[in-house]
């Protein structure tokens, strides 16, 4: 988006002025996939994007179609793994009212209770039908029947009566609760905790020197805002060993990422390299966008001057045939599970920062993603106000264990005084006050000290070594010397 214009394939000098990055997936009927990073773009514009977008996967399709009919080969022919039909109708036909009963708990646990139970007794059913023997041979089909019957049921609860398996209408929110500055020691924190959803969200301050070099193919050689997400195996009570983070947690913690970085301060405005940690404590759905909330508050927590508030809302969606789909606010597991998309939606009250949309259906229709981004539009606020009612504005001063960083600037030509012979003159600098100094080749300089003492300090001796008297500049100093053409001072 350059210039009040969507441009499409956009160059790399465009890429710089834009306030959006949008990469749009699909068939020539509808859109699968949707990707985006914004600058707080207007929700008609982003579906104007997508729109032409989809205008343009059409041409493309329609060219893959020309090549397929012209060199294409006949499609190869899959051995079906569908379940047993005969072993599928038995099971629903038996126990379809204990299901449909029994996935209505409000509570995840009670219902992951009520389903293993029902599984029991499924099984226990075919076991004394057709034998111990025959029941372990088909029990991959009676295994996925179940799977089946539950999504059949919670499906039809929510089109049919649009009820969703806790109770709530289908743009309703579940219960939320936010609190900051709750661990004393760091330097921002924030929980947000939706339904069975929490997310613990660190923030932590550094000096320049300490962001994150990047080697990659894309032109951006460095980054001074991170974002970690990290899914602990007991979040969904497991005991698994803790080990590196798989593509979801590095794709969780991008969106996140992405989701508030439009909300930051620039290096001239704030010097500080800033990192940001969700630990997702417990987990029903939606975590990412308990991360992207949590480090919202985190940030103002900690003092960054971040220029709003940023919240996210998970959307999802069931289809029938020939019928209008139902959109879903604020998806949690089951119904991310055995919906048909996961449609995540971040940004403030005037737009959108990001957005991530996953399909399993074959596609969203134009007019159905204008209702999901409608739908979100609402959750967003609410999920804010909510926010609000905790911490509106960052704090007006750091935590004392965050560094003290001062940002000034020197002439280019004053680098090499600075630094000194072999770097002497700067380790002198460093061992007198005790503070860090990271010079750029702009000039800038960053000085982070653990006091404002040795900050104040490394300052004083950096002016005196770059200072230059000016014509009109009065100066107290003592006069060493006296010779015919003027003084030594």
């Amino acid at each position: 988006y350059v210039n009040d214009e969507i441009v499409i394939n956009p160059t790399e000098e465009q890429r710089k002025n834009s306030r959006l990055t949008l990469t749009v997936a699909g068939t020539k009927d509808k859109i699968a996939m949707i990707e985006a990073g914004a600058d707080e773009i207007p929700d008609d514009i982003m579906l104007e994007a997508i729109k032409k977008a989809h205008k343009e996967i059409k041409k493309l399709c329609t060219f893959i179609s020309k090549m397929q009919k012209e060199i294409g080969k006949p499609k190869f022919e899959y051995k079906s793994f569908a379940v047993d039909e005969e072993i599928y109708n038995e099971v629903e036909a038996n126990y379809k009212d204990k299901m449909y009963e029994a996935v209505q708990a409000v509570d995840k646990e009670v219902r992951d209770e009520n389903i293993d139970k029902l599984t029991d007794e499924i099984v226990a059913y075919f076991t004394e039908k057709v034998g111990e023997e025959k029941t372990e041979e088909i029990m991959p089909d009676i295994a996925t029947s179940i799977h089946d019957l539950e999504k059949k049921c919670v499906r039809e609860m929510i089109y049919n009566e649009h009820k969703r398996p806790d109770g709530r209408k289908i743009d309703e929110i579940r219960p939320l609760s936010c609190e900051v500055g709750l661990l004393p020691r760091v330097h921002g924190s924030a929980l947000f905790t939706r339904g069975q959803t929490q997310v613990l969200s660190v923030a932590t301050l550094g000096m320049v020197s300490e962001e994150q070099s990047l080697d990659g193919i894309d032109t951006e050689e460095s980054k001074r805002y991170m974002h970690q997400y990290n899914f602990p195996s007991y979040s969904v009570g497991e005991a698994r060993p803790s080990r590196g983070p798989g593509r979801r947690e590095i794709g969780h913690g991008a969106l996140a990422e992405r989701a508030n970085i439009p909300a930051l301060p620039s290096q001239e405005e704030f010097g500080y390299t800033i990192r940001v940690t969700s630990d997702v404590l417990e987990s029903n759905g939606s975590t990412s966008m308990g991360s992207t909330c949590g480090s919202s508050m985190a940030l103002m927590n900690a003092g960054v001057p971040v220029k709003c508030m940023i919240g996210g809302v998970a959307m999802g969606m069931i289809t029938e045939p020939d019928r209008e789909p139902v959109v879903l606010t604020d998806i949690q597991g089951i119904e991310d599970f055995l919906g048909d998309m996961d449609f995540k939606v971040t940004g403030n009250d005037d737009g959108i920062t990001a957005l991530q949309m996953d399909m399993k259906a074959k596609g969203i229709a134009n007019e159905t993603l204008r209702r999901a981004l409608a739908q979100a539009k609402e959750g967003r606020l609410h999920i804010l106000g909510e926010m609000r009612k905790v911490i509106t504005k960052p704090a007006d001063h750091l935590s004392p264990f965050a560094p003290s960083i001062t940002t000034m600037t020197i002439p280019t030509e004053d680098i090499g005084t600075v630094i000194g012979p072999g770097g002497k003159q700067i380790r002198a600098i460093i061992e007198a006050s005790g503070a860090e100094i990271d010079i750029q080749d702009s000039g800038v300089v960053t000085i982070t000290s653990n006091d404002q003492e040795g900050a104040a300090i490394a300052k004083k001796m950096i002016n005196d070594l770059t200072f230059k008297p000016e014509v009109g500049m009065v100066i107290k100093g003592k006069v060493v010397r006296i010779i015919p053409i003027g003084a030594f001072v």
